[in-house]
């Protein structure tokens, strides 16, 4: 039998005074699966929640298939329920189709060929058969174990209850049970955060392999670009949000070339209609000055004045009506995208603000400052959490530092900041700022709006010398907000434009792109690239380790690395 395709046709949605999807359509076949892209707050998340069920549109309509699985932030079970209870359940479908095809073939050894309902249960064993085959019914346990020691889970005892989980944990046993119950319609919100590199890898091989509809809303790059035939960006354009055929390199190109085309249009016509304003403005004592008949024309004067005449009222009323179809018809200027831009790091350009928090005084070292490392560190050891032997973060420098969950990178971080003592040497460059964006962002003062926030921080002449808005991390509606009605994304967005506005000499940075849109990421990558002062980048992220063209130090637990090394 065929599988259903996932239908919406113009949804509108409305968030207490926010439109936050207005007309959105989209189909999706069996086979497709279709990335969700876009900032913070344009609506992939609901529009997943509308697809799902679990929310409905304030106009507009869905058509589902009936066997649909949403992956929830949170599971669906309490905390005593077991990883064996939720297999269960995601096995049950399977299951019953097993035995149901059971309870037929007995039904049809007890009929007679020539009874009549012999064929009608022939129907039906066929019908059930179909959807066992194509839910891989037999395969199902099989396919479990296979699911959950790809996500990291195969070791973990049945009986343990969802409560002994951590919340990575629990959103990997959420991802298996989706992946093992393999349903029509899959809907997926950001499926690869809490997995590594080969857990990621597992579940892009597992979703290219479903043969139904697939819905991911995701940050996640290189998922996007491993899994994707199609990309949705619910971004802010011309006619709306835009279908991208491809995966995310793809879009990457074609966004670059539909962004230049709408700025390129945008700056025509707003040429067009400076010179159609001026046209429209002309009077005739500009167009013709007014002076006096030659001697050789006195008596042909007013007879030539009055076509002048004419001829100025015929171009004045034709400009006049262009510019007014013109400015009915206009493009909008091309909403201005949240952007990075960051500041040259170059030495001294650092001063202290009132509680910032971010600048160091290094330690006093003998010698040429302009002839040692920012920081280096000589068997620097932190007990159970980090060992290095030799580091040197040099001016100019570009290091990646990677290694899995608990192999120490917030730590290095912390101890390059000199937030964190740790035995051995530590040397540091004398007066050396430090900024560090640290993965968990808190302010003192959650009631103090992000504008005043920010003037605080930085002082109020630093603030003006270098607008929030002139940085484009936070949309001007949040300005006024208190700090503690941010998402975590805009609070992260917030101490990153408190670092780009008074920039460091050694800028660490721990998962910068946890959080931010795959536009702002490639973005932030970008003025990653070569200048003056240092940047240390602690990251998971696979699109961006990529990329990197400095040096990298990869960390492992209980190994202490010697040094670090160029791509």
């Amino acid at each position: 039998m065929p599988r259903p395709a996932l239908l919406a046709h113009d949804l509108v949605r409305t968030l207490g005074t926010r439109r936050v999807l207005d007309g959105v359509s989209l189909t999706v076949s069996p086979g497709r699966c279709v990335g969700l892209i876009g900032e913070n707050g344009v609506g992939k998340s609901t529009l997943l929640r509308l697809l799902a069920g679990v929310d409905e549109p304030d106009s507009g309509q869905v058509t589902r298939p009936d066997d649909l699985g949403f992956l929830h932030q949170e599971m669906p079970f309490d905390s005593g329920t077991t990883i064996a209870r939720v297999l269960d359940d995601a096995l049950r479908e399977a299951r019953a189709d097993l035995a149901e095809l059971d309870r037929l073939t007995r039904l049809l050894a007890d009929t007679p060929d020539d009874r009549p309902e012999h064929t009608a249960l022939l129907e039906a064993y066929g019908k059930q058969l179909e959807q066992a085959q194509e839910r891989e019914a037999w395969d199902a346990d099989r396919r479990a174990a296979i699911v959950l020691d790809g996500l990291g889970l195969g070791g973990f005892a049945h009986d343990r209850t969802l409560g002994s989980l951590s919340g990575g944990q629990r959103g990997r046993l959420a991802l298996a049970a989706l992946l093992v119950r393999r349903p029509a319609a899959l809907l997926l919100d950001e499926p690869t955060n809490h997995l590594d590199d080969e857990a990621a890898a597992f579940v892009e091989q597992q979703i290219r392999e479903l043969p139904g509809v697939v819905v991911a809303a995701s940050h996640d790059r290189a998922f996007l670009d491993a899994v994707c035939t199609d990309l949705i960006d619910l971004d802010p354009a011309v006619d709306g949000p835009v279908r991208f055929g491809g995966h995310y390199s793809a879009y990457l190109a074609e966004k670059r070339a539909e962004r230049e085309r709408w700025e390129r249009r945008y700056a025509e016509e707003q040429e067009e209609l400076e010179a159609l304003r001026r046209s429209a403005g002309v009077t005739a004592r500009r167009v013709a000055p007014d002076r006096g008949p030659r001697d050789n024309e006195k008596m042909g004067y007013g007879h030539r004045a009055g076509r002048v005449q004419q001829q100025i009222s015929r171009r004045v009323r034709n400009a006049t009506r262009r510019l007014d179809e013109l400015e009915r018809t206009q493009v909008g200027a091309p909403p201005q995208p949240l952007r990075l831009h960051v500041v040259a790091l170059t030495a001294g350009t650092a001063d202290s603000g009132p509680g910032d928090g971010n600048a160091v005084d290094g330690n006093a070292v003998d010698g040429d400052p302009v002839d040692v490392p920012l920081v280096a560190l000589r068997d620097a050891w932190v007990p159970g959490r980090l060992g290095i032997a030799r580091l040197d973060v040099l001016d100019g420098d570009r290091l990646l530092v990677t290694g899995g969950n608990g192999a120490g990178k917030s730590t290095l971080l912390s101890l390059l900041a000199g937030r964190l003592h740790a035995a051995g040497e530590v040397r540091r460059r004398p007066g050396l700022t430090v900024g560090l964006l640290a993965q968990d962002t808190v302010f003192e003062r959650p009631d103090r709006s992000v504008h005043d926030t920010y003037t605080y921080v930085l002082g109020a002449e630093r603030a003006e010398t270098v607008p929030l808005s002139s940085l484009g991390l936070l949309n001007a509606a949040d300005l006024g907000k208190p700090v503690g009605q941010l998402s975590v994304g805009q609070r992260r967005r917030l101490a990153l434009a408190l670092l780009v506005a008074r920039p460091p000499q050694l800028l660490l940075l721990d998962e910068p792109t946890n959080h931010l849109s795959p536009r702002l990421c490639d973005e932030l990558e970008d003025a990653l690239g070569a200048g003056p002062g240092a940047i240390v980048v602690a990251s998971h992220d696979r699109w961006l380790r990529r990329r990197w063209s400095g040096r990298r130090l990869q960390l492992r637990p209980g190994q202490v690395p010697s040094t670090a090394v160029r791509s």
